[in-house]
């Protein structure tokens, strides 16, 4: 993991009214969590934090010659800063997940013959899995940054597997064309990293950082 510390930790208000671990005793308000995603949605709820949703309007085009880590950094502080705009006295949390290969950013699949060319080549190899996280706090006027990395091993495929998953699985809205929380768990032997990383949201990750 790389992190980027941009200034000090943060120093955040508990709701009492709101039932959380004993250990955070001490929590975020209002947090904001800028993305559409509901597997994030659903990741950030495990912690127990009460949050509302605005949906982030950035273009998450890559630069030419831009690496992976160095985009999704991007893409996450984008995110933030642009629902940061139209948010007051909030702390705003955002995200951003590529599949990667061989330094190739695999995105979402254009149609099925794409999520067949990706699925084709992850099979029977090691990908990356990179998700940067940002956090702005409005009350501090501070900004911290983090960038986490998961190595991700599938088996061989064969050509009837991969159409049959497709069949079986919405694949068109995930980077990659596959959901590590789905069926595909049943290609992936083994991971190297954390687990919610990939799925979109590195939980240990943020909950440091709302905790510092």
């Amino acid at each position: 993991m790389r992190d980027f510390p941009i200034s000090k930790c943060f120093s955040f208000l508990w709701d009492a009214s709101v039932s959380v671990p004993s250990i955070m005793v001490e929590m975020v308000q209002p947090l904001v969590l800028a993305s559409q995603s509901p597997r994030r949605k659903e990741l950030l709820e495990v912690l127990g934090i009460p949050f509302s949703i605005v949906v982030p309007v950035t273009d998450e085009s890559p630069w030419p010659g831009e690496s992976p880590e160095d985009y999704v950094v991007r893409v996450a502080r984008d995110k933030a800063r642009n629902v940061g705009s139209r948010v007051n006295r909030s702390v705003v949390l955002s995200a951003d997940t590529v599949v990667t290969l061989e330094d190739e950013i695999l995105g979402k699949p254009r149609d099925r013959s794409d999520a067949i060319r990706m699925l084709t080549r992850l099979s029977g190899r090691d990908h990356q899995v990179f998700t940067a996280v940002c956090i702005i706090n409005q009350l501090n006027n501070e900004m911290r940054e983090g960038l986490e990395k998961t190595t991700v091993s599938f088996r061989k495929l064969t050509g009837r597997e991969i159409e049959d998953y497709i069949d079986r699985e919405s694949v068109m809205d995930k980077a990659g064309a596959y959901a590590i929380q789905g069926f595909a768990s049943a290609f992936i032997p083994r991971i190297s990293g954390s687990y919610s990383n990939v799925m979109g949201l590195p939980l240990a990750l943020v909950y440091d950082f709302l905790t510092a």
